[in-house]
């Protein structure tokens, strides 16, 4: 799930990056491309190792049909790890794609301003593009990261494992929804 998060904020910023330079990419060097997938699968292993060297735990999810870190614990060990997730392997990766989105659209609508015809639809379609990314990015992951929460925070048994499943596989199954996305709004590709 967190090498997911991660590599939706690289991708984005890497997006950005692409649509915003003014000479020709070079698709034959990959070194920024292998760059930005070490940085990911570090940066997330940064955030998963901890739990196995002890700061809080892994177990059972919801019905016990997946693993993930131990929600229900409410120890301060347990709670410092949840605080430290929700802040480093969301707040931030979200921060880093509503930004390089915002950057890329104000990008789009200067240069739809120097060519008003064309640039209009141009701008629409990114707009539309963007929202829909970043709105199925808080889809996936804010009703994951509530429970998750209220399971730390909340009251013992407030979040039952079948009221944990859907917040779950919504979770994982958050990379598939943002290349289907790029490919149906992009004229592009």
């Amino acid at each position: 799930g967190i090498i997911s998060l991660i590599s939706l904020a690289v991708l984005s910023y890497e997006r950005y990056r692409t649509m915003t330079r003014t000479t020709e990419a070079d698709t034959t060097n990959y070194r920024k491309t292998w760059t930005g997938i070490i940085l990911s699968w570090t940066y997330s292993l940064v955030w998963t190792a901890p739990p196995l060297f002890g700061w809080s735990s892994y177990g059972p999810e919801g019905p016990g049909i997946t693993c993930s870190v131990n929600w229900h614990s409410k120890d301060a060990n347990n709670a410092s790890y949840i605080v430290c997730l929700f802040i480093f392997c969301l707040v931030i990766p979200f921060g880093i794609i509503v930004y390089s989105y915002g950057k890329l659209l104000c990008a789009v609508r200067q240069a739809s301003a120097i060519n008003k015809g064309t640039g209009r639809t141009r701008e629409q379609r990114i707009l539309i593009m963007v929202v829909v990314m970043v709105v199925c990015f808080l889809l996936c992951w804010l009703p994951y990261a509530a429970v998750a929460l209220i399971a730390t925070f909340g009251k013992p048994g407030l979040i039952t494992p079948a009221a944990s499943i859907i917040p779950s596989i919504l979770a994982k199954s958050s990379t598939i929804y943002n290349p289907i996305i790029y490919v149906f709004l992009n004229k592009q590709v």
